[in-house]
């Protein structure tokens, strides 16, 4: 893996990101004030879906609109609620909007009510058409085959199987969590085997705490492109990514490539700290790629990171170099 590694630094110091891919978007930035671990799902008939994290950690909350920009000020809706005692009782994180087969999904992270980081993946469904009308349905828990801390539960579809990867911590006690990946007999059940695409090896993964989390999947140039977010959600937040041949065996770890370094992250001359958590989506040309993302516009946090409210939905637009990668353009602001 480090032959790719050192190829992959060549040719994003080297390359030069063609701006001429895609029109010119401007995001009336932040899209949602105080909504961390944005995900936006755009259907095939151009509306646009906002499901996050909201800071009290207490419901499921999705907003529409027939842009990105529109988002702003559409009006929210909470389609589920925390339960008072026992599992799926707290730490209601990262929600993630998905259409599987006609039918709505809702991965999401949650603690137990007395046990509040006892935290594992859930799911909800929706028959509506729309997923802010109708029931959402519980369905229980996705079962993974260890029994630890997991969260950030993201699914993709790929020659006509379906994938898994999450994030969830393999070693014990404080070791962290790492990225594993299985593919799927339907929207909550796992076939396995399950395997660790990545794991905390750089310091920039390692800072205060040892996090691969939050898995996001784009496909492009022939490649599947996974970013993921690493190390404590302050201002060391950021974002790493892995690659792998589209088609090559995704289940075999020997085939994917990690970046050596960080692809986007903190940058205090654009007053961006922490940027990370992303998902991405199509703009309304149906081709340009944009990255939805969460960050601070300040350091200094007084204390825990998880405590404070003020991550920000933001959007800007992915460009790409003449090498076929993503280039988040780290020096850039939204």
């Amino acid at each position: 893996m480090k032959y790719f590694q050192i190829l992959f630094a060549i040719a994003t110091a080297f390359t030069i990101p063609l701006q001429g891919f895609s029109q010119t978007f401007e995001f009336d930035n932040p899209i949602a004030e105080q909504r961390a671990d944005p995900w936006v799902h755009k259907t095939d008939a151009g509306t646009y879906y906002l499901i996050a994290t909201v800071p009290e950690y207490d419901r499921i909350v999705i907003r529409k609109a027939n842009s990105i920009n529109g988002l702003k000020n559409a009006e929210e809706k909470v389609v589920w609620r925390k339960h008072e005692k026992g599992v799926m009782g707290h730490h209601i994180w990262a929600p993630e909007l998905h259409r599987i087969d006609g039918k709505w999904y809702i991965h999401f992270a949650a603690g137990e009510a007395e046990n509040i980081w006892n935290i594992r993946m859930w799911v909800l469904s929706n028959p509506a058409d729309d997923p802010m009308e109708g029931e959402w349905k519980e369905e229980g828990q996705i079962k993974t085959r260890r029994e630890s801390f997991s969260l950030d539960a993201t699914t993709f579809e790929h020659k006509g199987k379906r994938y898994l990867i999450w994030a969830q911590n393999i070693r014990g006690g404080n070791h962290g969590t790492a990225l594993v990946m299985s593919e799927m007999k339907d929207p909550t059940t796992l076939t396995g085997p399950e395997v660790v695409l990545t794991e905390p090896e750089f310091n920039w993964e390692r800072m205060k705490y040892n996090v691969n989390e939050d898995a996001a999947v784009i496909k492009r140039n022939g490649k599947i492109f996974v970013t993921y977010s690493a190390s404590a959600t302050n201002h060391n937040y950021c974002i790493g990514m892995l690659w792998i041949d589209e088609n090559d065996d995704l289940m075999d770890v020997s085939n994917w490539h990690k970046s050596p370094g960080p692809v986007f992250y903190t940058n205090p001359d654009v007053n961006r700290y922490g940027p990370g958590h992303n998902s991405f989506t199509i703009a309304e040309d149906g081709e340009t790629v944009i990255m939805i993302y969460h960050a601070r516009d300040y350091k200094e946090i007084e204390g825990h990171e998880l405590s404070d409210p003020n991550r920000a939905t933001r959007a800007r637009v992915v460009r790409w170099t003449e090498s076929g990668f993503p280039d988040f353009m780290q020096n850039e602001d939204d």
